[in-house]
């Protein structure tokens, strides 16, 4: 037997021989052998149901034998000596179903910790391969940069939004903003295969933003990945004459970005917004222009800048549009700090932002 053995087994044992110890030293005429059942009620807190049986077996039999010592087995005090026993019988039956009850407990918070473990290692892991998916953007000769992201501070602290930017062969910078559905484990995962495809399918597909999302569509469905995308792919063409950058987007169900002019004045650029991702790859997808000239800022975000459960979509773009107001005259990193500080302690939504200014 254990030291650890010894030590669960000394407190019932101890208890036991204790109130046998009184009965015999009060003397024939103090009764007290029904405490016995003391002791499987103890042997009920910290050991197992065989052992608090066991514990209520010996209480009966040293009640029973105390009996003897006490003179309990006369014509006038049987009756109440067996009420004593009953007594005792009643109690060890108690114990070992508390007892019962103790294990299911422990079991039952030992699987549920158990599952919170595992769940905290996939979560972690998520997260981890969530944040290497986040590269940082190229250095662009005529932009500058900034990017961030936030998870949720409420819920798995994970979930589907990204960002991305890469060179492709025809020349041009790729910006991809991205949101898919959810928010756990499952989202990561999704998100990292429709990064991995979009990247891939980038420096094949000859053509558009609108043609490289075709594909992925298509690709998505083909796969059978059960997943709602909403995305916004874009280039930068830094060949346009006189310093400005031109911007070709197609965007799937995404929100719209904000365009801050050199004046400061914020606009969204509400083009027609095609279907989103993983719905059906019938149907064109279309592609918008713009020319970046120095000064400009494009702000790319997911719906976790402008939504909120009190307040419609629409009001959410409407407030992000007022706090870029003026925006243009301050450093771009500060300009997405305060954006995402804005958001508050608590949020329900991952936040990823990608910004870029033509400098001047």
């Amino acid at each position: 037997m254990t030291p650890t053995t010894l030590r669960t087994h000394a407190a019932p044992a101890l208890t036991l021989f204790a109130v046998a110890a009184i009965d015999v030293a009060a003397g024939r005429e103090h009764v007290v052998l029904g405490l016995t059942v003391v002791a499987p009620m103890v042997a009920a807190t910290v050991m197992g149901r065989r052992v608090t049986a066991a514990y209520g077996v010996a209480a009966l039999v040293t009640a029973a034998l105390l009996g003897i010592y006490d003179r309990q087995y006369t014509e006038e005090t049987v009756p109440t000596q067996i009420a004593r026993l009953v007594l005792v019988a009643i109690g060890v039956v108690a114990a070992v179903a508390a007892c019962t009850v103790r294990q299911h407990r422990e079991r039952e918070a030992a699987r549920l910790a158990a599952e919170q473990a595992a769940d905290r290692a996939v979560l972690a892991v998520a997260d981890a391969v969530q944040r290497s998916l986040l590269t940082q953007p190229p250095e662009l000769d005529r932009l500058t940069t900034a990017v961030r992201y936030r998870p949720a501070t409420v819920g798995a602290h994970i979930g589907g939004d990204w960002y991305d930017a890469f060179a492709v062969p025809d020349g041009t910078t790729m910006l991809v903003i991205g949101d898919v559905e959810g928010h756990d484990a499952r989202a990561a995962a999704t998100m990292a295969q429709a990064r991995g495809m979009l990247r891939g399918l980038a420096q094949s597909v000859v053509g558009s933003p609108a043609a490289v999302l075709t594909a992925l569509d298509r690709a998505l469905l083909d796969l059978d990945v059960e997943a709602l995308v909403t995305v916004t792919v874009a280039t930068l063409d830094e060949r346009a004459p006189d310093g400005a950058v031109g911007l070709r987007w197609s965007n799937a169900g995404h929100p719209p970005p904000v365009l801050v002019g050199a004046d400061g004045t914020p606009g969204l650029l509400e083009r027609p917004v095609d279907r989103l991702l993983g719905l059906d790859a019938a149907g064109p997808r279309y592609d918008h222009e713009l020319l970046l000239t120095p000064g400009d800022t494009l702000f790319l975000y997911t719906d976790g800048l402008v939504e909120r459960r009190d307040a419609t979509l629409d009001a959410g773009l409407g407030s992000l549009v007022d706090r870029l107001h003026g925006s243009s005259a301050k450093p771009l990193e500060e300009v997405c700090d305060s954006l995402v500080a804005g958001l508050g302690p608590q949020t329900d939504d991952d936040v990823a932002l990608m910004a870029l200014r033509v400098r001047s």
